[in-house]
């Protein structure tokens, strides 16, 4: 049996790990079983957990492990790329603060999982370069390199003009 400052550990996680699962996957249902999931794994595999390192890190590993496994899975799943039918289940909404928003979450959408998934574990959640690299599995420059082709992508994409970074970094902790 876990000890309960694990626990408490595990639910001072649980904000962070549905940020970077909604950031994975784009979809905040999917996100609360991946989080969900994790922490299941987590519980059952608290025994594995090293004292001392990044429990985030830990945890990050854990769901971008399962949700890349679910993804492999759904192969044959119908898929709706385009958002075609998940638009019609929003009802948009009227400020423009919300478009802006929208706007963002498509581009973001589009960058390449690799990229999107450092910008929000650096830029969105806080991890440090390093955590970055132990949960994706490459090396510190690789997140360097990723995390800059995302900027540029999303600023390029926005029509933002090149000073707009600090823009940028505010919209990535909304979305998150």
């Amino acid at each position: 049996m876990p000890p309960a400052s694990f626990k408490d550990d595990l639910i001072a996680e649980m904000s962070s790990l549905r940020a970077f699962a909604v950031s994975l996957c784009g979809s905040a249902s999917v996100a609360d079983d991946l989080v969900q999931e994790t922490l299941l794994r987590a519980w059952s595999k608290w025994d594995k957990f090293q004292p001392g390192t990044s429990l985030r890190a830990w945890l990050f590993t854990i769901l971008r492990n399962i949700y890349y496994s679910n993804c492999r899975k759904s192969v044959r799943e119908v898929q709706d790329s385009d958002g075609a039918y998940a638009q019609r289940m929003v009802v948009p909404g009227d400020q423009e603060s919300h478009v802006d928003l929208e706007d963002f979450r498509k581009a973001l959408a589009r960058l390449p999982v690799e990229q999107r998934e450092v910008l929000i574990l650096v830029g969105a959640s806080g991890v440090s370069y390093e955590e970055a690299a132990a949960i994706c599995g490459v090396e510190i420059g690789t997140i360097k390199s990723r995390l800059s082709r995302a900027r540029s992508q999303l600023v390029t994409t926005l029509g933002w003009s090149e000073n707009a970074q600090a823009q940028l970094e505010r919209k990535i902790r909304r979305a998150g």
